[in-house]
């Protein structure tokens, strides 16, 4: 079954290695999440409450959402949005770490910190954070060429979706 599915990451810092996973041609579904560099300036300069429209919009009618670390993911103020209303969603949520994929000038990254340790589901009075519900793979070392899908739909059914 085809997932639509949403894709957070660090424009900046990472929008090569995130189209290098975009286009690797093992996904199925519709992806949202993507947005040429012109797109998201425009949106940029119209500010922080554009900015959470245009993510609400894409989260529209998904199921999964996947997370691309890079080295500095965990930090980005919209990624910590897009999980947080992913996760309000119901949607399925895995993360995957995209610092060994080579960027436009062939070079990798630091592995960064698994974004999942920023926030938590507070049950029966203790604080259950996502890095201990949702998993984590690396595009590199886990073959994520082959398994984003697979990745995708376990996601997707975890969540009940």
């Amino acid at each position: 079954m085809a997932r639509k599915t949403f894709f957070s990451f660090h424009f900046e810092r990472d929008s090569w290695r995130a189209g290098q996973v975009r286009n690797s041609g093992q996904f199925k579904g519709d992806k949202a999440g993507f947005i040429d560099k012109a797109e998201w300036e425009e949106v940029k300069r119209k500010g922080d409450q554009a900015i959470k429209r245009w993510i609400d919009k894409q989260l529209e009618g998904t199921s999964t959402t996947v997370v691309l670390i890079g080295s500095e993911t965990s930090e980005r103020k919209y990624v910590g949005y897009e999980i947080e209303q992913s996760a309000k969603r119901g949607n399925g949520l895995l993360g995957v770490y995209i610092h060994q994929v080579k960027d436009i000038n062939g070079r990798t990254d630091t592995k960064g910190k698994n974004p999942f340790d920023n926030w938590y589901y507070e049950r029966n009075g203790k604080n259950v954070y996502f890095s201990e519900i949702y998993p984590t793979y690396d595009w590199v070392n886990d073959n994520g060429r082959d398994n984003l899908g697979k990745w995708i739909e376990a996601a997707a059914k975890n969540a009940g979706r």
